[in-house]
């Protein structure tokens, strides 16, 4: 039989159902754990992702050594989630979920490969682990490439070379050479870019007919990747015999129940589906969790001012298979479902090494966010496997362990326990509801572990930011989350005064967006709980006639939803006018006058709110006063501008009350 994947899916599909459960007297039932009638797919890794989008933001303003250690529980090897696969936005200037990441073409003839925080996070991938896959995926485009039309597929070739400029940019700039990617295949090889791989369609299988009648396209295509496929693949995904991965998959919240649907579907993607890997979005919730699911990564860290993170149980589940696994491993024929509820895989390394991945999660406490989970039910059971074929002289393995019963007290979260003796050919273990083994030749495996983090404690109450850093590591303001255009550290050159170093949104154009961006670039920064709150800022408008800008506070949306972000806007605007808005479309309008702002000239605006009453002071005098507020009661401050079109923003203050 084949080893290689070519044929190992359809010969799955068949051999399970041939895999009879018996029961012997006591009510065991008994599974084979068998290589003598070959090996089946090939095992690509376990993976996850930073991006569609911002899903990293705040974690690269962590302090020393909380940032360290973070990193180290999702990268390091034998320590935590161990990834072996990381998957990263290219960034499209746009909207794709948590926010916007910029691109490295914000125009045609503009190229630079140092924007955002994802060159950093693969290399501090690469780092930890050399071996880990990289695969980059743009969810969208900046707005030149659609030509004025707001589609990025009219123009391939000008889509081709966008996305093969990063990779290129990768590995010229930071020495990152990417494994996987979605482009043309012709423009890969032409560039000499024959190893890296084409993932396809990236979003269902439906792509897999086609190629069954494409031969060009079945030969361009490595994988097909399908997004929440509920453990199961599509007949034509498995007859083309490529690789299939749920390359995108989990957005579940991180509790224990958010746990227990990882740990579900890393085994069942290829009990059920032939899958050989499994990408979670997103890596690490690192975040404002009040956007659009909060807190759905393998573990948490929003919290960069007080260096607090939580890890949380999909890490540990993540171990089960990654510390005991490798890419280039093979999963046995020999897999499939428990006789009362739950599942297993074996994979061996086809040296003599062997592991095996139990799970036996409930219904109700392995959920995921999509798509719905058909009823079904789990009960305590005993499970005897014989070890046969080139495990048949296994005299002991090693046992680590986790309970996610959300009735128990305390989780037990990766615990080793003794190793288990072989008998007779055989193990047996007594498995309860919501419980995860692994069993393992393997004795590397680590429930790495640092200090307790500090405290979580609230967004200060009093900031500022200044924007004085002359060469940041990073082109993002800490805190500042973009949830429309793209806000970066700027350097007036020609400007002798105090403001050389500012804060610049720099798009002009409205991004290809995968989402639906707003038609107002806004950064959102602070706590989403303040109420009464004074936001102060300088600001200068760069476009004449139409330019214009606000700071606003109680902004009550972002991420996918920022079109319709309520909350108080105050606005100033090159033709000399203001108004006040409770709604960023500046619809809904409070007041508005005369206010004599000019472009490129600097001023200051303040924004006080306390109760329902909202005063606005132009350069330290009152403009307007004992204005009513409508709307929503607390939200994030934030900066932004009246279109896409440069704005630089300056001396940055919040000063906030404690929420009550």
């Amino acid at each position: 039989m084949a080893t290689d994947g070519s044929t190992g899916g359809v010969a799955l599909c068949l051999l399970i159902p041939l895999i009879a459960l018996l029961t012997v007297p006591g009510g065991s039932a008994q599974y084979p754990l068998d290589d003598r009638g070959g090996l089946g797919r090939m095992f690509d890794g376990i993976g996850a992702i930073s991006g569609g989008g911002a899903t990293s933001r705040l974690l690269v303003n962590y302090p020393e050594p909380q940032r360290t250690e973070i990193l180290d529980y999702l990268f390091k090897p034998n320590f935590g989630a161990s990834l072996h696969i990381f998957k990263v936005e290219i960034g499209g200037d746009a909207q794709t979920t948590d926010g916007t990441e910029p691109s490295h073409m914000h125009y045609p003839d503009d190229q630079n490969y140092f924007r955002g925080y994802e060159w950093w996070l693969m290399k501090e991938a690469k780092k930890r682990n050399p071996a880990i896959k990289l695969i980059g995926l743009p969810w969208a485009f900046p707005g030149w490439i659609g030509y004025g039309k707001c589609w990025p597929y009219d123009f391939p070739d000008v889509t081709a070379y966008y996305v093969v400029s990063w990779i290129i940019g990768a590995k010229q700039y930071h020495g990152l050479d990417i494994d996987y990617i979605g482009v043309l295949r012709h423009t890969l090889d032409r560039l000499g870019l024959k190893n890296v791989g084409l993932i396809a369609a990236d979003g269902d299988w439906e792509i897999a007919h086609s190629m069954i009648v494409d031969p060009y396209l079945s030969e361009a295509v490595q994988v097909i990747g399908a997004h929440y496929p509920g453990t199961h693949t599509a007949t034509d995904a498995v007859q083309t015999g490529k690789k299939l991965w749920a390359s995108e998959d989990y957005s579940t919240y991180n509790d224990e129940v958010g746990g227990g649907c990882w740990a579900r579907i890393l085994n069942q993607n290829y009990v059920n589906g032939n899958m050989t890997s499994t990408i979670s979005w997103n890596m690490v919730a690192s975040y404002y969790e009040e956007l659009p699911f909060g807190r759905e990564g393998l573990m948490t860290a929003k919290e960069p001012w007080s260096g607090h993170y939580v890890v949380s149980t999909p890490i540990w589940i993540t171990a089960h298979t990654t510390q005991f696994s490798q890419p280039g491993w093979y999963y046995l024929k020999t897999v499939g479902h428990l006789d009362k509820g739950g599942s297993y895989v074996a994979l061996t390394d086809d040296l003599g090494n062997l592991t095996v991945i139990i799970e036996t999660m409930s219904h109700n406490s392995s959920i995921c966010i999509r798509p719905p989970l058909p009823d079904y039910n789990v009960s305590a059971q005993t499970a005897t496997f014989y070890l046969q074929g080139s495990f048949s002289n296994l005299r002991m393995l090693q046992v680590w362990y986790s309970s996610l019963d959300i009735n128990n007290t305390k989780l037990v979260m990766f615990k080793k326990l003794p190793p288990l003796k072989v008998e007779n050919g055989s193990f047996t273990l007594q498995l309860g509801v919501n419980e995860v083994y692994t069993i393992t030749t393997l004795l590397t495996g680590q429930k790495g572990s640092f200090p307790d983090p500090p405290k979580s404690k609230p967004f200060p109450l009093k900031y500022k930011d200044d924007f004085n850093v002359r060469n940041p590591p990073f082109t993002e303001a800490p805190y500042f989350a973009d949830q429309s255009g793209v806000f970066e550290y700027f350097t007036n050159t020609s400007d002798p005064g105090d403001h050389v170093f500012t804060f610049r949104q720099v798009l002009t154009q409205r991004p290809i967006s995968w989402a639906s961006d707003a038609y107002q670039a806004i950064s959102v920064i602070g706590d989403y709980e303040w109420s009464n709150v004074t936001v102060t800022c300088d600001i200068y408008i760069e476009t004449p006639d139409t330019g214009g800008l606000f700071v606003a506070a109680r902004v009550d949306q972002g991420g996918s939803l920022t079109e319709r972000a309520k909350g108080i806007f105050f606005w100033v605007f090159a033709d000399g006018s203001y108004k006040v808005t409770s709604d960023l479309l500046g619809k809904i309008i409070l007041c508005k006058g005369l206010a004599g702002v000019r472009a490129r000239n600097w001023h200051t605006l303040s924004l006080h709110i306390n109760g329902s009453n909202v005063s606005g002071l132009l350069n330290g005098h009152s403009l307007w006063k004992e204005v009513v507020t409508v709307g929503p009661s607390h939200g994030w401050a934030a900066i932004g501008t009246n279109s896409f079109e440069f704005a630089q923003f300056d001396n940055f203050i919040i000063e906030a009350q404690e929420p009550e």
